[in-house]
């Protein structure tokens, strides 16, 4: 009895008209939800010796349903990707897309490295995970210099030796170690460091620094090599002044400024007179310079006694920010199109 309620079963099945998706939702609901589910639960009832038998007839069933089901599901797909075009009007005009724009970051460091190629200087570039010795010992860092403490930089946890470069003077030292002087290189690249993130620093941040050794290489030549890039890259009548500062690879070191936009007497150019940028000092910190240090050299295969060399280190956010007026760090990385979208057109 049961075997022809399956015979019978095969014969709806092959019957059953599928003309939509109306329809395969119909027979999916009918067949494999229902008929073949209670096929299944009559195999209780069916006597031991035939219930191999009436299994395999059953799933022969379900098989027959479900490759209909899937072969009718294919078919009204395929007629859907045919007919996709059918009501569209091909006259209709082209939809207008605004025009993208290049990252300020972007825009500042091709602007740096154009300056200073011109003047000699060629690209460089280095690994972002770097050892101890490149970032740290071969600057003339002492041990105990707080850079190389946890709140400060980023350690890899399996080997304290390595770590995330949090300059791109590690880039300098290799430079140094790979090539003979003279050695005129400026080298661009993403740091790393471990601080709070809020509108004046980041834990991910752009550099670009240079590097001159030579022989008879002066003072003279970094402070008119960085008289030249102020006047470059902010205008013609920036004027800029050197600080005393201290670096470890250094010495010795300076700390730069340009006037904050004190072109005019009364206005300035950057905070509008706000003096929310220079605090009221009419001067803005843009970077950092100095002699490399002996030491340095001799670390990395220099001879000191003949050759001398000059060092300085900007960050490019901060080019950004004076150049473009942004008084918000976290603007470079949110990706909002409405900040980036001001830049379009800008070279």
């Amino acid at each position: 009895m049961n075997f022809e309620k399956i015979e019978a079963l095969n014969q709806e099945i092959d019957l059953f008209p599928i003309e939509n998706k109306a329809d395969t939702e119909n027979f999916r609901i009918k067949f494999l939800k229902y008929e073949i589910k209670a096929l299944m639960e009559e195999i209780k009832n069916i006597p031991a010796e035939q219930r191999k038998e009436y299994g395999i007839a059953v799933n022969a069933t379900k098989n027959k349903a479900e490759t209909k089901w899937k072969e009718a599901q294919e078919k009204l797909e395929q007629n859907e990707d045919s007919n996709i075009f059918d009501n569209f009007d091909f006259t209709l005009p082209i939809a207008a897309h605004a025009s993208g724009a290049i990252h300020p970051l972007h825009l500042v460091k091709q602007k740096v490295i154009e300056i200073f190629e011109r003047i000699g200087f060629s690209v460089a570039d280095g690994p972002e995970i770097e050892d101890d010795f490149h970032n740290f010992t071969a600057l003339n860092f002492p041990p105990d210099h707080p850079a190389r403490e946890m709140q400060d930089t980023f350690f890899l946890e399996k080997n304290p030796d390595i770590l995330l470069r949090t300059h791109t003077s590690s880039v300098q030292v290799r430079m140094m170690q790979s090539q003979k002087p003279p050695i005129r290189m400026i080298m661009p690249g993403r740091v790393f460091r471990n601080e709070a993130i809020t509108a004046r620093a980041n834990c991910i941040f752009h550099q670009v620094e240079g590097l001159y050794i030579g022989e008879n290489v002066s003072l003279v030549d970094l402070k008119q090599t960085l008289y030249h890039f102020a006047k470059e890259m902010f205008g013609e009548g920036t004027k800029i002044r050197f600080r005393s500062s201290y670096f470890p690879f250094t010495e010795i070191s300076a700390e730069v400024d340009i006037s904050c936009g004190k072109f005019s007497e009364t206005t300035c150019k950057i905070c509008g007179g706000s003096e929310s940028v220079c605090k009221g000092s009419g001067w803005i910190e843009i970077l950092g310079c100095g002699m490399v240090d002996p030491n340095v050299l001799e670390a990395c295969g220099i001879d000191s006694e003949k050759y001398t060399g000059f060092a300085f280190g900007m960050g490019i956010e901060r080019i950004a920010m004076i150049k473009y007026q942004i008084k918000d760090l976290r603007l470079f990385t949110e990706n909002d199109v409405r900040f980036l979208r001001q830049f379009a057109g800008v070279l």
